[in-house]
């Protein structure tokens, strides 16, 4: 075999195969917070469906669940609180400099 028909075979490389984020005995409900926050930033975003490598279906509930928790109080709508730690500390350090 010459080179220029070597490079059209594949490769037999073995690829482990990625486990869906969503078992099927989960239930997507506004109550599940250990499954929600798996789908949640740390900013407090809700990720998008290509990051989660869900169905278009799982991310409509998954959406839909956040929401419910979040307007129950179950889920805070923003997550600032490293941003205040930084704030803090360079205040702190500005103090203590002059």
């Amino acid at each position: 075999m010459d080179k220029s028909k070597r490079l059209f075979l594949k490769s037999k490389r073995s690829f482990r195969r990625r486990l869906p984020p969503i078992q099927s005995g989960d239930r997507i409900d506004y109550r599940n917070m250990s499954l929600i926050s798996r789908f949640i930033s740390e900013q407090g975003k809700i990720l998008s469906r290509r990051v989660n490598r869900l169905t278009l279906k799982q991310q409509r509930l998954i959406t839909i669940a956040i929401k419910q928790a979040r307007i129950l109080s179950s889920l805070p709508f923003l997550n600032n609180e490293k941003q205040f730690e930084r704030s803090e500390s360079t205040t702190r350090r500005i103090a203590k400099n002059s």
